[in-house]
């Protein structure tokens, strides 16, 4: 009797294909992926994850601490520019900046090692060979610097502020939190807070560690403070990748990053990360300046390197979208199209990012 009541309530049900948890970088790639054919959606999303918000938001394809080629990056570049350019002409708004990376050389040695990075045949196509001269008096640069090609920043808080908004406009999205509890799961569709849908996806970014479903997974997640600074005389324009990265802001403001730590798991501002970024900021930088913010978050990362992508082993109109770390500006439109992919014409996840390759491990059955 108790069951027959429950299914009789959740017919009555407002009816769309798709509920979208999280709004992150992973939740608006994956509404661009339905708008984008036609399918109608539903967003949940509440401020309780900041990664996306503070993050530095460069794209770039080398990994510069080891002079290696971020993974699948020439994959993820071809759709960068044309996903964040849609999304730019969709929402009128200015997010994609082209601007150059440039990796400070400490010394003879770091210049050498580029040099035999740029010969290998998966990064010369990323790595000039030129060496620049340093030519600001404010940077401490006598070595110079080497160039990434394919680069640039993404104002990614410009973007979720605008992209919420947008939605919440069109009524696509509530900013109330997600209540599991609530969520009602039969064989071929969901039920939540009065809408029925055919599959949800969920994009939480560090929070899917509290999902209930999918809290299997090994999301370990990695604590990351950013500081803002103003700094009049410096004017530089491109990205400084030292001990620190410089991305210019404009109107003489610079984001400083980024701390890794694995044990704190909170979203507030430490004076010792703050302490650690400004010791290797000073390292390099020769002229005065004023911190005007500090921020953290918590990087949706997992042991093996590779986003979190793919159906739950149970539950077949359940699926993951996550994982992506500190690249989540390149992953994002190439995870979520595989995952389209994978759920409306049953073509296959990336085996490296499909969460199937955890389910024997980790799964306990729940």
């Amino acid at each position: 009797m108790v069951r027959t009541f429950f299914m009789r309530i959740i017919y009555l049900c407002a009816m769309v294909d798709y509920i979208v948890v999280g709004l992150g970088l992973a939740g608006i790639a994956f509404c661009e992926q339905l708008e984008a054919n036609g399918k109608s959606f539903q967003v949940f999303s509440d401020t309780s994850q900041t990664s996306s918000i503070v993050a530095g938001g460069l794209y770039n394809p080398v990994i510069l601490k080891r002079f290696t080629l971020a993974w699948n990056a020439k994959e993820q570049l071809k759709l960068v520019t044309p996903f964040y350019q849609k999304i730019e002409e969709k929402l009128a708004i200015k997010i994609d900046f082209k601007i150059p990376v440039l990796r400070r050389f400490a010394s003879i040695e770091e210049q050498n090692m580029w040099f035999e990075a740029a010969d290998k045949p998966q990064l010369n196509y990323f790595l000039s060979t030129k060496i620049l001269k340093n030519e600001n008096q404010h940077i401490h640069a006598d070595f110079g610097y080497g160039e990434v090609l394919y680069t640039g920043w993404l104002d990614t808080k410009l973007l979720l502020k605008c992209y919420k908004e947008y939605l919440v406009e069109k009524g696509q999205c509530t900013t109330a939190s997600f209540d599991f509890e609530k969520l009602k799961i039969a064989d071929e569709f969901v039920a939540y807070e009065g809408i029925k849908a055919k599959q949800i996806v969920f994009a939480t970014g560090f929070g899917l560690h509290q999902n209930p479903y999918f809290s299997y997974l090994p999301l370990n997640g990695t604590k990351g403070e950013l500081l803002t600074i103003k700094a009049p005389e410096l004017k530089e324009d491109n990205v400084i990748k030292s001990s620190v990265f410089i991305i210019p802001l404009g109107d003489d403001l610079y984001r400083i990053g980024a701390t890794y730590k694995w044990k704190d798991k909170t979203n507030l501002p430490t004076q010792e990360s703050k302490e650690e970024l400004l010791e290797k900021l000073d390292s390099f930088l020769k002229c005065d300046y004023t911190v005007v913010d500090h921020v953290a978050g918590i990087r949706p990362t997992v042991a093996d390197r590779r986003p979190l992508v793919g159906r739950h082993p149970k539950h077949a109109n359940l699926y993951a979208l996550n994982g992506f770390g500190s690249r989540g500006v390149m992953i994002a439109p190439t995870a979520a199209q595989h995952l389209f992919e994978a759920i409306e014409h049953q073509k296959q996840v990336h085996p490296e990012m499909d969460i199937a390759r955890f389910t024997k491990k980790y799964f306990k059955g729940n």
